[in-house]
């Protein structure tokens, strides 16, 4: 965020985290990005330093702020790192508030300090091979049976797939009720029948674990589902605001990095006998970025005000996530070509932004998504005073 949305407590946050991201992050991340996941460590002591679920309150273990400046602060710092793979947005912006805001008081004080200490890992699933950002038409089933639910289904596409402790799992309860007939249902290590697929092999972000799902006749407590029967998708509407707005800053601050690190490697790199810089047609396309990334971040900054306020809606939210990714898209892909052709090497930074950077339009509802929930708030009918 913009320094004049930050107080002292802020900055201090931001500074320490920082420290963190550059001592117990940055040094090891090209190691993780072959192994395919990050160590159970790192949340471990992302937790003890308060990193994880800052919103969360205190009587679980939470730092105790619903202020929305310290989530964005901790994606920030981490995108800017090029760390994108390191799941904590996942655990704590999306996975977190859905326990926190639906759970009863056994449940929160069953998982949700686990999940601050970095102990207990979360995991959202909702996508699945057939499905894709079409929430209504999942097919992952939830039958009753007396005190539990049988359980049968596939997810794929899920982040901390295989390091979740915890999976908050989209299923469907009502069998013909459409979107109304779902619910979110938690799935825990160890329930005989939940097994983990496959780690998937992606074009970016190597470091997450993302994998498939697998649910066979998995007995889950009716004790464990979040919230009333049937009305998961109402939660999952709301909770979505969240996910994209957490997309969108890590975009912003993606950009902001990959700008960064181009206009110092235009300044050193010479070509013709001059710095790169100093080409009209660098100056231009310098200019335009930089113009572009300053409006995005104006843009979502004023989103995380708003969502600070409860006054951040649904399209307002679909439009900072299609906006900021799309942003993000054309100026990593622009700093690439001022690289020139180390811009294509793996061992520069900006190599690995452009590849983590495409998933950015596609995960949390694709873009194209995101202007269908525009468009229907537009020409939604007014509200009678």
């Amino acid at each position: 965020m913009q320094d004049s949305h930050l107080t002292g407590e802020l900055r201090m946050f931001r500074d320490a985290f920082r420290r963190f991201v550059a001592t117990e992050i940055v040094p090891y991340y090209a190691q993780w990005e072959e192994e395919g996941m990050v160590p159970r460590t790192l949340w471990e002591k992302a937790g003890a330093q308060g990193f994880l679920c800052p919103d969360v309150p205190e009587e679980y273990g939470g730092g105790g702020v619903r202020d929305f400046r310290y989530n964005a602060i901790l994606i920030e710092e981490i995108a800017r790192a090029g760390a994108m793979g390191v799941g904590f947005s996942v655990h704590s912006d999306m996975v977190v508030p859905y326990i926190r805001d639906h759970g009863d008081e056994a449940q929160k004080a069953r998982w949700l300090p686990g999940m601050a200490r970095g102990t207990l890992i979360g995991a959202v699933a909702m996508t699945e091979p057939n499905t894709g950002s079409d929430l209504a038409a999942i097919q992952t089933s939830a039958v009753r049976d007396g005190d539990s639910y049988v359980l049968n289904g596939q997810k794929t596409f899920i982040s901390n797939g295989l390091l979740n402790d915890l999976v908050v799992v989209v299923a469907r309860t009502g069998p013909d009720a459409g979107a109304r007939g779902l619910s979110l249902i938690v799935v825990e290590r160890g329930m005989p029948g939940y097994e983990r697929g496959r780690r998937l092999e992606k074009l970016g972000l190597h470091a997450q674990d993302t994998a498939e799902l697998f649910f066979h006749d998995v007995r889950v407590p009716v004790a464990n589902r979040l919230g009333a029967e049937n009305q998961g998708f109402r939660y999952l509407m709301h909770g979505l605001a969240q996910e994209r707005l957490a997309i969108a800053v890590a975009a912003v601050a993606a950009a902001e990095a990959a700008l960064e690190q181009t206009l110092a490697y235009t300044r050193q790199r010479t070509a013709f006998g001059q710095p790169i810089a100093d080409f009209q047609n660098s100056r231009f396309r310098l200019a335009e970025m930089a113009t572009e990334v300053e409006l995005g971040r104006v843009f979502v900054d004023h989103c995380i005000l708003l969502h600070n306020e409860r006054r951040l809606t649904a399209e307002k939210a679909a439009m900072a996530k299609w906006w900021a990714t799309a942003m993000q898209l054309r100026v990593v892909d622009g700093c690439l070509q001022l690289h020139g052709g180390y811009g294509y090497m793996l061992e520069y930074p900006i190599a690995r932004a452009y590849r983590d950077a495409r998933a950015q339009t596609i995960y949390g509802g694709a873009n194209e998504i995101m202007k269908e929930v525009i468009g229907r708030a537009l020409l939604r009918p007014p509200r009678r005073a």
